[in-house]
């Protein structure tokens, strides 16, 4: 009665909807409008901010059962939440950050650490983060954030140092 389907004409499948489990729906009922507000502080667009917010409640999804028996879901999902949108809005510094000129090299440099240690010496230096606030965003301990940075700077020395003194050899 309501269908638009002409007679002779193949309606094609018809797609079930997708059958989440209601304490699911719940919480993403819940937290989906406090999650978009924090995603889009830092990836400053609605559509990255709707996407990074998808791609974190589709991996709270396929872990569900399992955070289900975590002490603490919000904690758990929430983290979920922060290194997808932390992931997000490196890769996209990283990328801005290549196309800067320092000078002497220190720019590319840091975009061709790997990915823990570059977050961990943006987080630390760009945006001036202290090791508390980085385990928190990146879902680690401050020791592990003190040994990526400790890392980094292993990295980073032999590069930013040997550039360094050759352009202060040859001054421009």
């Amino acid at each position: 009665m309501f269908e638009d389907v002409r007679e002779g004409e193949d309606p094609g499948p018809v797609a079930a909807p997708l059958r989440l489990p209601l304490d699911f729906e719940a919480h993403y009922l819940m937290n989906q409008p406090v999650w978009h507000d924090y995603a889009l502080r830092f990836l400053r667009t609605n559509e990255a901010a709707e996407e990074a917010v998808h791609r974190a409640f589709l991996e709270v999804l396929l872990h569900w059962d399992i955070l289900l028996t975590e002490a603490d879901l919000q904690k758990q999902t929430w983290a979920i939440l922060r290194r997808v949108v932390m992931s997000e809005h490196l890769q996209d510094f990283r990328a801005e950050l290549a196309a800067m000129d320092s000078g002497i090299g220190l720019y590319p440099a840091l975009g061709n650490l790997p990915q823990r240690q570059f977050d961990v010496m943006v987080l630390r230096f760009i945006f001036d983060f202290d090791t508390e606030r980085i385990a928190w965003y990146l879902g680690v301990t401050p020791s592990t954030v003190d040994y990526h940075c400790r890392k980094a700077r292993e990295r980073l020395a032999p590069v930013y140092f040997d550039r360094y003194r050759r352009s202060m050899e040859n001054p421009t």
